[in-house]
């Protein structure tokens, strides 16, 4: 899947940050670079392997303690 959909002729585009949103999904990521109205690039990325992710250890917030 890709990290963007344009619709209505260019007029409207759904872009999409996440990539391989909820670790099921599958798809790119995406940056809509805009220049001017006319010149603009879609910078596309991948998840980060399942092996080199890291999740960080819960933390408790401060202000409730």
């Amino acid at each position: 899947m890709e990290g963007h959909k344009s619709m209505f002729d260019g007029k409207l585009v759904t872009v999409w940050s996440a990539p391989n949103y909820c670790y099921r999904c599958g798809n790119v990521a995406s940056i809509l670079d805009i220049q001017t109205p006319k010149e603009f690039e879609f910078k596309e990325f991948d998840a980060v392997p399942d092996d080199e992710r890291v999740v960080p250890p819960a933390r408790i917030t401060p202000y409730f303690l």
